[in-house]
Parts: C-alpha cells; structure tokens; sequence
C-alpha cells in the first residue's frame, strides 16, 4: 500500500479523490485551510494537517511522510471569487504549487498530479479544444493555473519528476457543497433549484460548457499518477467533448425535479468564458481514460441526492 497527500480533501474533488485511495487501503494525508471545504468531507481516517499549502511552516509537517504521489487540489476554486483577492488567489494557487514542487524534489517524490482548469485556454479557439490549442486566460484563476503549469514543467525538467496537470472542465456531482453559489454552474442552478425553486442565470442561455462527473474526474487523477507514458511532463484535458448550454443545463435540471422551478437570465459574470468544450482525444490515447457517466444518467443522481439532503 502507498502513501499519498491530496491537498484540499475537504473540498469536492480532493474529498472524492482521498476517500477512494482510502478504500484503497492507502494512507491519505491532506492540506487544506477549511476556508471553502468542510472538515465532515474529510474521509475518516485521512490526516489532517489544517493549514494554508502556501505556508512553509505547514508544508514542513510533511516531512515525517515518504509520499508515493502528491496530489494538488487545494486552492482558491473559480474564475468568480478570484476578484475578490488577486494576491490570495496568487498564493493559492501558484506559490502553493510552488512549494509542493520543491517539497517534492526534496523528499524524493516523483510524481505530482495537479488540478489546472480548462479555464487557461479562454475564449479564442474553436470547439473542441484540444491541448494545443492557444492559450488566453480570463482571469486572475486561470492565469494563475497556466503559471503553475509552467512551474511543473520546469521541475520536470530540472528534477526528473513526472509532473501531470489535467485541465479539468466543469466537474459536478453528489457531495458538492449546496450553500457555495460562486463556482460550479451545475451545482450552482441545482442548489437555486432545489432549495429556492428559481433559479438565477448570469449570461446568456446559449453560453456553453462541457460537463464531466466526478468518478470520472475520480479515474483520471488515478490513471495519471500510474500512467507509464514517456517524458516528464504532461497535460491532459479531461472533458466529455460534449457541448451544453446554460438553458439546456436548466431545462434538465428542472425536468427532473418534482415541483416547479422557475428561472431567469440576468446581468453576466465578470472574466467568464462565454464558451467551451473539449476534446479528450489525448488523455484517452495516452492513459486509456474516458468519461463514463453520461450527463443525464450524472444529472439524475446529483438532483437525487440534493432532494435528499435540503
């Protein structure tokens, strides 16, 4: 069994990610500062060390682990809140990157699995977008993910480490926190859904994303940390190459729901992508990885679960 930090297991993604290496039999040890995540996601028997990942006082605890993988989750989550503070936003999620990286080459991890943000490629290129495509970020967030790309490389190069950034689309499903309203479209309108039976949508209905499932994005932090692929670094778009729009997310959404909801479209978001899907093509040649959980069959089992939880 194998020894692993997932930074920001109290979030969504990192909390998915900690408890399935736990049932694993793995050892989890975790980062976060609790600011946005809830400590009750934090799977039982992962280690908490409660802290900012750009502290180096915090990052020094970990030297009393040998890690197999790093897992870099935690960090200021979406293009939304990032306004509100560039220079958190900055820490978060670059000089957090930053020091995990030199923690790594120092401690003789090798490999280093990153949670970028499809965000980095912006506006400019025509769908599906794909790796090499060009890259024009929005805003602080995404800047702040393609700078920590960067940094990867770098290390991979200098160190010899295997460093991976999968640049994840819109990531939904059960366990997403219903009372944070400022990152996630999908659990955004499920939480107005359900709780308010209206819905508020900033932007235009036929602004557009690409929606991915959580045991998907799950598989693909897993298969990235095992994939034997050559060279040292990599970046992978996890996606479903498929296109959904703002108002055929909301139809869906309130079709599935046992009472009426109703909903209208206002104002815009600032630094928003007005649209985006993306090709899988290679991280699906490169690690085997595609996404298995359609958007309606993930949708079904999300709104069952926030029914289950208001």
């Amino acid at each position: 069994m194998g020894t692993y930090l997932v930074t920001g297991a109290a979030g969504f993604i990192g909390s998915a990610l900690a408890m399935e290496l736990v049932k694993q039999g793995h050892t989890v040890v975790t980062v976060d500062n609790l600011s946005t995540g809830i400590r009750e996601n934090i799977p039982q028997g992962v280690i908490l060390i409660e802290g900012n990942a750009f502290d180096p006082m915090i990052i020094a605890q970990l030297d009393q682990w040998k890690f197999d993988t790093v897992f870099h989750l935690a960090g200021q989550s979406g293009g939304v809140t990032c306004w509100d503070d560039p220079v958190y936003d900055l820490n978060s999620n670059v000089t957090s990157t930053l020091l995990l990286l030199e923690y790594c080459k120092k401690s003789g991890c090798h490999t280093f699995v990153y949670a970028s943000s499809m965000s980095v490629y912006g506006d400019e290129n025509p769908c599906p977008v794909r790796e090499g495509d060009e890259i024009k970020p929005k805003s602080f967030y995404a800047v702040g993910k393609h700078a920590s790309e960067h940094y990867m490389r770098i290390y991979a190069a200098e160190a010899g480490m295997k460093c991976t950034a999968l640049r994840l689309n819109n990531t939904y499903g059960p366990g997403q926190s219903l009372d944070f309203r400022r990152q996630g479209m999908v659990r955004i309108f499920v939480s107005m859904a359900v709780r308010d039976h209206f819905i508020t949508i900033m932007g235009d209905e036929n602004r557009y994303r690409d929606f991915v499932y959580i045991s998907d994005v799950v598989r693909a932090f897993l298969m990235a940390a095992e994939g034997k692929e050559p060279g040292m670094y990599h970046e992978y778009t996890v996606a479903t190459n498929r296109k959904t729009t703002c108002g055929q997310l909301v139809r869906m959404i309130v079709d599935l729901l046992p009472f009426e909801v109703k909903y209208e479209y206002k104002g815009s978001t600032r630094g928003d992508q007005f649209g985006i899907f993306c090709s899988y093509e290679k991280i699906y040649h490169a690690l085997g990885w595609e996404p298995q959980v359609s958007l309606e069959e993930g949708l079904k089992t999300m709104t069952d679960w926030a029914l289950s939880v208001v």
